[in-house]
């Protein structure tokens, strides 16, 4: 096993220096790839991104929501950059030509096979310490939601087209469809 000294830390350097066409994601300086997403993931992404886009249009908010592959920079350190399935950010402040510096107020990951273990623990963890507001995570394989709101410290979940209220926007709520 090795030892902390001997483990190799990568930074937001070596996620430019990737072939292109290949991505990844940097947690604590430790890089996961991250495989092409299958066409339900694809249809739930799309699905989700339109509800809110279209709710923040109509309401004139000043938020943005943005859709993976959009960098995500949750801290101040060159050793984390994670792209979520979709981010909205409220304070427009943190954005930047090359992504969110800071945490998104709401982010939203849609579970892959090759991804459970990083959505349900390392994301969650790292997501909560950086001071997202609300975490979605999407499991087409459960047909569930699970919805952490880190501001209320409350944990709920919700099957597949039942209506999942947002605690970021006031009466907004989405139906994650059974694809």
């Amino acid at each position: 096993m090795n030892t902390a000294e001997e483990l190799e830390f990568y930074t937001v350097d070596d996620i430019y220096a990737l072939p292109e066409g290949q991505r990844a994601e940097l947690i604590d300086g430790q890089m996961y790839g991250m495989a092409s997403p299958g066409r339900t993931h694809q249809q739930i992404l799309g699905a989700m991104y339109r509800k809110i886009a279209d709710y923040i249009d109509a309401h004139h908010g000043k938020c943005e929501v943005n859709m993976a592959p959009f960098a995500v920079f949750l801290t101040k350190d060159n050793r984390n950059y994670l792209e979520p399935d979709i981010s909205v950010v409220c304070d427009r402040s943190k954005l930047t030509e090359k992504g969110c510096i800071g945490a998104p107020d709401w982010v939203i990951e849609i579970v892959s096979p090759s991804s459970r273990t990083m959505d349900y623990y390392r994301k969650l963890m790292k997501y909560e310490r950086a001071g997202v507001r609300e975490y979605w995570v999407v499991d087409p394989e459960r047909s569930r939601v699970m919805v952490y709101n880190f501001e209320q410290i409350a944990v709920e979940e919700y099957a597949f087209e039942e209506e999942v209220m947002c605690g970021v926007f006031e009466n907004f709520s989405i139906i994650v469809p059974k694809v």
